[in-house]
């Protein structure tokens, strides 16, 4: 397996998950272009960037010229024609099949014959999406966890005909981001999601059937079982309106209903109550009121 690092990397979608990708490559020394369907989506994603790098140096674990390279690294575009003289093209959008397998037939067309394409997809299967393409054997799953920068695993996971060298491709690279990779068949949920979502979707019942409060809940499962976070909160910070998707992929996946999803959070993503991103969710995510100023004398 070649340790070699991409020459240039494309991320399409410009949010959280893309630009945590974008992040992490230029960091390594990876020309990336950062590619959403607007300018002010693109801005955003380097804003995120410059905002993540800020941080990792206010901790002292980066120096600020180094930063200032890393972000100078990552180019913005509206074009998916960025990925034309790419060797890695990384989709980070929605968590839709039919707007992925789009963009995968778009890339296919423009990327060179020998560059992998790879979807940050948390549960789609990778063999839909090759299957929108002329290089089914370049295609392969790259699933970052969330945030990106911090998280230390990425799930790979080889459609049906994903070859034996793309893989090798993307575990080096993997490997180039000090990260690690755990390979995983194409089934519905891959492993991380496939575990994790009937446990979220149990809290929310749980919380809908009045067993517990919404902080008993995550409180039992943090005190209880050494999480972090507990599954309220977590939802909130992957998105409820993702969590749901996913569940759904699940559902009809494998035809089981012990993957239906709680009504409950069906009604919260109806509100457009999606969690952290719109600023509330199972919490409140509404900043704090500026305080008053100081009475002139």
């Amino acid at each position: 397996m070649s340790a070699k690092a991409p020459s240039k990397v494309v991320v399409v979608g410009a949010g959280q998950m893309g630009s945590g990708i974008a992040q992490v490559f230029a960091a390594k020394g990876v020309a990336v272009a950062l590619v959403d369907v607007r300018d002010d989506l693109v801005a955003r994603g380097r804003e995120g960037i410059r905002s993540s790098l800020a941080r990792i140096v206010k901790k002292g674990a980066l120096a600020a010229d180094e930063a200032e390279r890393t972000l100078g690294r990552v180019a913005g575009s509206t074009r998916v024609d960025a990925a034309r003289d790419a060797d890695l093209c990384i989709e980070a959008i929605v968590e839709d099949e039919a707007a992925k397998k789009d963009l995968f037939a778009k890339l296919d067309a423009i990327a060179p014959p020998d560059a992998v394409l790879a979807s940050n997809t948390s549960s789609i299967s990778i063999t839909v999406l090759a299957a929108a393409t002329r290089r089914a054997q370049r295609v392969i799953g790259m699933h970052f966890m969330n945030p990106v920068p911090v998280m230390q695993l990425v799930e790979v996971i080889r459609g049906q005909e994903t070859s034996d060298d793309t893989t090798a491709r993307v575990l080096a690279a993997v490997e180039i981001l000090g990260k690690t990779p755990v390979e995983a068949h194409d089934y519905p949920g891959f492993v991380s999601n496939r575990v994790l979502m009937p446990m979220i979707n149990e809290a929310i019942f749980a919380l809908m059937e009045g067993v517990a409060t919404r902080d008993g809940i995550d409180t039992v499962l943090k005190l209880g079982m050494h999480h972090p976070m507990g599954p309220l909160a977590l939802a909130d910070l992957i998105g409820l309106d993702t969590c749901l998707s996913i569940l759904e992929v699940l559902h009809r996946g494998f035809g089981d209903p012990k993957y239906r999803p709680c009504p409950l959070l069906r009604r919260m993503v109806a509100s457009g109550h999606l969690g952290r991103k719109t600023g509330r969710g199972f919490y409140d995510y509404a900043p704090a009121p500026a305080a008053p100023a100081p009475a002139a004398r």
